[in-house]
């Protein structure tokens, strides 16, 4: 069942984030990492379509984490890559070809192997606030230094500082999520009297400004790869050291393990440079040169 939500996410995932970056490449550079971004967006019928996609992928990805672990869910949701590139095809007027395709296969192929190489165990529920503590400052650290990076960069290496560290949040964000989905199912009083939910709540909005930022910047090519890739890897190694979802180790399955995720980030990136999402890039500056006109 895990599975079958964590695919269902990933779909929705993939909707919200065609429609999201239609909306957020049409504001100004001026909101880029500031809480008016999303204010200005939630005026946007569109945007909140795909919000409202992005709200009903989170409540599957808590039950995919409710019943499954971070190792397996997380990788999972890469799977929106698959789904984002036929809708963006769509909504572009763009006819997918066989390199679109391959790129895709490359990145299941990876992502399958992954799965079947680590058989990663189920773990536990509990992390030590040391280990929070731990996790939580070294994510915003790496996230602070993305964002330090992109702000001084060109706009498509700007969306790829930004949607990288919008990846770490989350993934941090998926570990919050997997242990409030623990809290609640000892009760709602549990759930509620618990910091992790309120730091999750930040956390996530923190991630979407970064995510939105990252639309911004820059189109999908460059954005939701980065995000992408960065989410699973982070989460993966908090389930791994946190939560004790250890993955098989040995000279094979080490190797396959390292060789999968190596495909999987490949197919990732290939999927981001495909004609469909090259249609896109040049209809998101020539946009862009446009709102510069404007202001």
């Amino acid at each position: 069942m895990s599975v079958l939500a964590a695919l269902a996410a990933a779909l929705l995932y993939a909707l919200a984030s065609a429609l999201q970056q239609r909306e957020a490449e049409r504001q100004p550079g001026t909101t880029s990492l500031r809480l008016s971004l999303l204010a200005r967006l939630a005026k946007r019928p569109q945007w909140l379509a795909g919000l409202a996609s992005d709200v009903g992928g989170y409540a599957l990805q808590w039950l995919a984490l409710m019943w499954g672990s971070l190792v397996v869910v997380q990788p999972l949701l890469v799977a929106g890559l698959l789904f984002a590139l036929p809708i963006k095809a769509r909504l572009a007027s763009y006819r997918m070809r066989r390199r679109d395709w391959t790129a895709a296969v490359l990145t299941t192929l990876g992502l399958a192997v992954f799965l079947v190489a680590s058989s990663p165990a189920a773990g536990h529920p509990n992390v030590s606030p040391l280990t929070w503590g731990i996790l939580l400052g070294a994510g915003a650290a790496v996230a602070a230094v993305l964002v330090a990076v992109g702000h001084e960069s060109s706009p498509r290496w700007q969306g790829m500082a930004y949607g990288a560290a919008g990846g770490v949040v989350y993934g941090e964000c998926a570990a919050l999520t997997k242990t409030s989905a623990h809290l609640l199912s000892l009760g709602v009083v549990h759930l509620v009297e618990s910091w992790q939910l309120y730091v999750l709540i930040g956390a996530g909005a923190a991630g979407m400004v970064l995510a939105m930022s990252a639309f911004q910047a820059s189109p999908l090519d460059a954005s939701l790869p980065a995000l992408s890739a960065a989410d699973p890897v982070v989460s993966v190694a908090i389930g791994a050291v946190a939560f004790g979802e250890a993955v098989r180790v040995g000279p094979l399955a080490t190797t396959a393990e390292v060789v999968s995720l190596a495909l999987m980030v490949a197919g990732i990136f290939l999927l981001g440079h495909t004609d469909a999402v090259k249609v896109a890039q040049r209809k998101h500056f020539a946009l862009a040169g446009q709102q510069r006109t404007l202001n």
